[in-house]
Parts: structure tokens; C-alpha cells; sequence
């Protein structure tokens, strides 16, 4: 049998930020719905069912400024009675469907990028954000009574709950303080990850000529420039964009992923990044993506990226088919030793 072909380099290895380089800021909307008594995916799925233009979304793409109004939206997003109603009378006690309709494509990599005011007009669609539309329900089995009347079999499912259900019977919606929630995302999504981050900067010290580019494609917010996350010239080692050759960031350019828009603005980057360098160019099918998200994996691989998906706690995996890809050596000893 004749030796498999080793792949071949990738010209640039893109990186998503949040759940990728750091912590996911989906770990502390766990925590927060389990320490204030939530409902487990109701965070997510109120955020991911007001895009396009929820407050969220609306940060990220760099229209809204971080400040008073924003949250004051965002309070009003995490507590919208049709959702809530939604939520509970068509997913909550279909996890299938849960997972699918609040799927966190419409959150974001929360790292600070600059301390400016966001003025860009509102441009992406968001394309990939989820429809609005319930899938139907079985109609329910008969059983025949023998007096010419059929009644529903005791297995049978209910009527649709959206038939009979209103909000006076539903729990109260929680109250919950959008601005502490977001706080707690943000400081969760400080913290570098164990396995991806090291093997970035890894990655970073190699000689230019002998690694991949090394950009990030990440849908971002803008702190004030008082916070002090945004004080970047305190801390130059906490600036996201000194580990990357290319940064693209939502918050930035006023697109957000999954919209196939900023992936292919990334790979124009990417190019003239590499022209510049004497390289010959990049294009998509040049680049391996990583990223937590189904839908954002999903569109890279449609303009034909190779891509890697990094799945919560066990991120050492991605690191491991990174090597694979690249033929570097992107860990060290001993996490070799206990992970493969």
C-alpha cells in the first residue's frame, strides 16, 4: 500500500478568538443561569432569536456604542415576553430543537480591540442568523370508542402548546441584569485558553518564512476608552492583534460571521498581507479556519477553507489536528504525554 500524501502547508491558519484563543463566554452564561436559577439556554436563545438587529448583534457590527443605551437594550432583549413565551411552549422540553434555534452563532469573541466610538453604518444582513419559523406538530394518534367517537390514544402528544398557552401560565420571566451578565462574559473571555493559546504563541515565535500567516477572524465589541480594558497601552500584552499578522474584527468593519462577507474581506487581507510580503497570494482553499461555532465552520467550508472545529473542554483536540495540517510541532511535551 502506498504512503498517504501528507497534506499539503496551509498559507494561513485564521483563528477565531472567543472559545478558541480564550475562554468561551458561553461557560459564564452557564454559570450565570445556574446561580440565579434561569432556565438552562434561555440566555442564549432570547440573544440569538432577536438577530438581526438585537442589541447584541447590533454591538458587534460596530452601529452602537457600549454605554447606557446598550445595555438598556440588552436588558430589554434578555426579557422579551414572545420569546419567553416561544421558548417555553415550542423548546424547552425539546432539547433537539433547543440546541438548533438558540445556537450561539449570535454571540461573539468578546476581546477589546480599540477605545474609539463605533460610526459604521449598519452593513451586514446577518445572513446567518437564525429563521423564525416553528417546525409542526404530529398530529396525535386516535383510538376508536366503539360508539362512533375516536378520542386521542394516552401516548398521543398534545395539542400545540401555542394553541392553548399564554403568558399569564407561564413562569414569570427571570429578571436579569443584562449589564452584570455581560460583565462576567466579558472577564470569562480574558482568560487564555490552555491548549490553543500556547500553541499560538508557538506558532508566533517561529521564523515568518517557516509558519502560515497567522490571522484572526473574531466578531468583537469596543469597550469606552475609560475602561480599562481598553487601556491596551498599560498592558501591550493583552492587545489581541499583537499575536496576528492580519486581524479582522466585526466591531471593525461592520460584519459580523457567519455573513460570507467578512470571510472573504479576511482572505482579501490575507493576500495582499502575503503580496506584500513576496509571497504569490491567498486565497480561501489556502487557509485553515478554527472556530467553537457549527454555522461560522460551516461558511468558511463553503468558500473552501479547511477548517477545525474546537469543541468546549476538550480544545487540546483542535491542537492536535492543527499539527496535522501544518506538520508543526504545536505542543509541549507534557501536554502530549497526558493528552495523547
Amino acid at each position: 500500500m502506498a504512503p498517504s500524501t501528507p497534506p499539503t502547508p496551509p498559507k494561513a491558519i485564521v483563528f477565531d478568538i472567543g472559545g478558541v484563543c480564550v475562554l468561551s463566554p458561553l461557560e459564564a452564561i452557564t454559570t450565570y443561569e445556574n446561580k440565579n436559577n434561569i432556565p438552562s439556554g434561555w440566555i442564549n436563545f432570547a440573544i440569538s432569536r432577536s438577530a438581526p438587529n438585537g442589541f447584541w448583534q447590533r454591538l458587534e457590527r460596530g452601529e452602537i456604542k457600549m454605554d447606557e443605551q446598550f445595555f438598556r437594550g440588552f436588558h430589554a432583549d434578555l426579557r422579551n415576553e414572545k420569546l419567553w413565551k416561544e421558548y417555553h411552549t415550542n423548546f424547552r422540553n425539546d432539547k433537539k430543537k433547543l440546541k438548533h434555534v438558540a445556537n450561539p452563532t449570535q454571540l461573539g469573541d468578546h476581546v477589546s480591540l480599540k477605545a474609539e466610538a463605533a460610526n459604521s453604518t449598519p452593513t451586514d444582513q446577518d445572513r446567518g442568523a437564525q429563521k423564525s419559523g416553528v417546525s409542526g406538530q404530529k398530529a396525535p394518534e386516535m383510538r376508536n370508542e366503539g360508539n362512533g367517537r375516536t378520542q386521542p390514544t394516552s401516548s398521543s402528544s398534545p395539542s400545540p402548546p401555542e394553541a392553548t398557552s399564554t403568558l399569564d401560565s407561564l413562569p414569570p420571566l427571570p429578571n436579569i441584569d443584562g449589564e452584570s451578565l455581560f460583565w462576567s462574559m466579558m472577564a470569562h473571555a480574558r482568560n487564555p485558553d490552555p491548549y490553543i493559546f500556547p500553541a499560538l504563541l508557538r506558532l508566533e515565535k517561529l521564523p515568518y518564512k517557516e509558519r502560515p500567516i497567522i490571522a484572526a477572524l473574531s466578531n468583537t465589541t469596543i469597550f469606552p476608552p475609560d475602561h480599562p480594558y481598553s487601556r491596551l497601552e498599560e498592558a501591550p500584552e493583552n492587545d489581541p492583534r499583537s499575536h496576528f499578522d492580519v486581524f479582522v474584527s466585526s466591531a471593525d468593519v461592520g460584519l459580523r460571521k457567519p455573513d460570507p462577507k467578512i470571510y472573504k474581506l479576511a482572505v482579501e487581507k490575507l493576500d495582499r498581507f502575503d503580496k506584500e510580503h513576496g509571497g504569490d497570494g491567498v486565497k480561501a482553499e489556502d487557509c485553515i479556519f478554527l472556530d467553537d461555532i457549527g454555522e461560522n465552520l460551516k461558511t468558511a467550508r463553503s468558500l473552501g477553507m479547511k477548517t477545525i472545529k474546537v469543541i468546549l473542554g476538550k480544545t487540546w483536540r483542535a491542537v492536535k489536528e492543527l499539527e496535522q495540517g501544518t506538520g508543526l510541532d504545536l505542543m509541549d511535551d507534557r501536554t502530549r504525554r497526558s493528552k495523547l
